[in-house]
């Protein structure tokens, strides 16, 4: 098995909301991400989908973009977005198709990996950053731990993590998060969120304090899945 990431499909299956709009590294985006992840993925590999997935409002309205997910090779880990409006409860979710694990306080088994995550949210420190987003910082928080937590409870040591929100501030501080990634020996972090030449230049890449931080907004991987296990040691140093 091998684990691919990427965030930030903004899938419409209507055409009710083109990326196009957003710049040229948006044209034809779906059709794009398809071909790539048709050329590298295998029916036997996993990739992680670090939220803000589909445009959609209600689970209704999503099925078609969930199920030309699920119709793609290998299988699927799903993690919030904050504008995945219509992730429901978990219960429904996990009920749609076998070839999507929805992730929310938990972990999935993947070789000997353990996937864990949450969506994460805007940081202390950011020029935004309000006593209303503080609740829900504190919450994810709560939520990455119940997960990382998880996958500890049966030994798991070999951790992947993917969080919808860079972890950081934008001054780039350490974080809530960052703090967990540290405590739990976190190997690998993935999050999206970001668009655009400007916020991709100021995203943190590479290894911070033994953990190796990944962008895979999908504008930033140009509509093609990164690889995250089976590269080899020196590729990795190198980021």
């Amino acid at each position: 098995m091998r684990i691919f990431a990427i965030a930030d499909l903004h899938l419409s299956h209507d055409g009710s909301k083109p990326m196009d709009i957003y710049g040229s590294q948006w044209i034809r985006h779906r059709e794009r991400t398809e071909a790539a992840w048709r050329r590298l993925i295998e029916t036997e590999d996993l990739v992680l989908l670090v939220g803000d997935l589909s445009w959609a409002l209600k689970l209704e309205e999503a099925i078609p973009d969930l199920q030309w997910i699920a119709d793609l090779p290998g299988q699927k880990v799903l993690i919030k977005g904050n504008h995945d409006l219509w992730w429901s409860s978990l219960s429904k979710l996990r009920k749609l198709d076998e070839r999507l694990f929805f992730l929310q306080n938990d972990y999935y088994k993947a070789g000997e990996y353990a996937i864990c995550g949450c969506r994460g949210w805007i940081c202390p420190g950011d020029a935004n950053f309000t006593e209303h987003d503080q609740k829900i910082y504190q919450r994810e928080l709560g939520r990455l731990r119940l997960s990382l937590e998880a996958a500890r409870s049966v030994g798991e040591t070999k951790l992947i993590c993917g969080i919808h929100f860079p972890p950081f501030n934008d001054r780039m501080e350490d974080t809530g998060f960052t703090e967990l990634f540290r405590e739990f020996s976190v190997q690998t972090v993935v999050y999206g969120h970001l668009h655009g030449p400007d916020a991709h230049q100021k995203a943190v890449q590479g290894w911070r304090d033994g953990v190796e931080y990944r962008l895979v907004a999908c504008d930033y991987l140009n509509c093609t899945p990164l690889l995250l296990s089976g590269r080899c040691v020196e590729e990795r140093v190198q980021l």
